[in-house]
């Protein structure tokens, strides 16, 4: 399998020698090392000689073009056990990857953009009932919901009333219906898409005039931009802060995350690892500029394995990080809690059964339901550009997996089990 730079570019190969070239890569990230606590993987009931499987299925799926490179990083009981770069950071460049290259998140934002709300709900700022006009109150005119025609073409729809507004919790829970996938956005389909010079306070507002895909709080359906691009605009407004100020000031920088953000200075844009798409046998480069002015908390944030770790570890920690306090311990069990009953299973790619939904994250409840190499009470969510975590009370562990598109998904799940395997204890 070739891995294509661009229209009209060179094809090249990635192989053994490829990989061997970066292993070093490890060693690149500099300070970054140093910022986190780090074990011998026996200190905490992991085999060495285990973990180093991770390595060997990655270089598989680079060898065969699945992926351009990869990141893994394991942590369990605080410290890190595992961190790697592998592949490339850039094909045409060949550009080694970094264990400090920062990746498009994509909706691996969104649990970041849930602890941001749930901040304002302990602070009394917010309440998980509340409506959302109660802070956009053009959101009051989603009182209408696009129901399919009875006997009518394919597409043709009816408008109902809505039974109630949509509230906090429902977009925490993707049970608002908005934007979800279903007929609400034929009502006016160009007021969907936001435009280069939008903000959140100028986009947001605009939603009122499109109708909801279900009734509220009826079923689970991924709402993969919108719903939590609201949540971001409802922090401004119960904050104060423009969104990207706020996260940054009350949450990247008293958890150390100096590489996490909606954009980034010219010396951070060199360690961008390049989005690609499968195109046939080929990955083809993605021009996917960052944002200045459209914070969106659903899918603009962009980081690095370790800097993510230092939010999962966070809510591991019952919300809290080297003595900076962020949540509550209770505020994480009930955002770990299973909010659905049985309405995520089987949507967007879950498992028929074994699963639950949380505020802005899912939750495992039976693993051998779900066929997932995790412990029972995990929770997490991924990325739309390859990238995933996550997060097992049970083991104390935190597993995080980051590239920037082509067909990860098997290699994802040779990760999941060769960490699950490492476990010795």
């Amino acid at each position: 399998m070739r891995l294509e730079t661009g229209a009209g570019g060179s094809r090249q190969w990635i192989g053994r020698a490829a990989t061997a070239c970066v292993a070093a890569a490890l060693l690149a990230s500099g300070t970054s090392l140093a910022e986190v606590p780090r074990a011998r993987p026996e200190d905490v009931g992991m085999s060495s000689e285990r973990l180093a499987r991770i390595a060997t299925v990655v270089e598989r799926h680079i060898e065969a073009g699945d992926v351009a490179g990869v990141v893994t990083l394991v942590a369990r009981r605080g410290r890190v056990v595992h961190l790697e770069a592998r592949g490339y950071q850039d094909i045409r460049s060949r550009t080694p990857m970094r264990t400090d290259s920062i990746f498009r998140l994509a909706s691996m934002s969104k649990p970041i953009t849930a602890v941001a709300i749930m901040m304002l709900v302990e602070e009394g700022e917010v309440r998980l009932t509340d409506p959302v006009s109660r802070f956009i109150p053009e959101l009051a005119s989603l009182d209408r919901v696009a129901v399919p025609r009875p006997g009518g073409e394919e597409g043709a729809y009816d408008l109902v009333p809505a039974e109630r507004e949509i509230t906090v919790r429902d977009l925490l829970t993707h049970a608002s219906g908005l934007l979800s996938g279903g007929l609400g956005v034929r009502v006016n389909e160009a007021l969907a898409r936001t435009a280069p010079d939008d903000t959140l306070a100028s986009y947001i507002p605009r939603l009122g005039q499109l109708a909801l895909d279900f009734q509220p709080g009826t079923l689970w359906r991924y709402s993969g931009l919108a719903g939590f691009d609201v949540l971001s605009r409802i922090v401004e407004v119960a904050s104060g802060q423009p969104y990207d100020e706020f996260l940054r000031t009350r949450l990247f920088e008293p958890l150390g995350m100096s590489d996490t953000g909606f954009y980034f200075d010219e010396a951070r844009l060199g360690r961008v690892a390049t989005l690609y798409r499968r195109d046939g046998n080929a990955l083809v480069p993605v021009d996917r500029p960052f944002s200045r002015t459209y914070f969106s908390g659903a899918g603009g944030l962009a980081s690095t394995a370790e800097d993510y770790f230092r939010f999962a570890q966070m809510l591991l920690e019952g919300g809290a990080l080297d003595g900076r306090r962020i949540l509550g311990p209770r505020t994480i069990e009930w955002m770990v809690a299973n909010h659905t009953g049985d309405k995520v299973n089987g949507q967007f790619g879950r498992p028929p059964a074994g699963m639950g939904f949380g505020l802005g994250m899912q939750v495992v409840l039976d693993p051998v339901a779900a066929d997932l190499a995790v412990s029972k009470g995990a929770y997490s969510w991924p990325g739309g550009t390859g990238v995933s975590f996550w997060i097992e009370p049970a083991e104390e562990l935190v597993s995080i997996y980051m590239i920037q598109g082509g067909n990860g998904a098997p290699l994802r799940r040779a990760f999941e089990n060769a960490v699950r395997q490492a476990i010795i204890d």
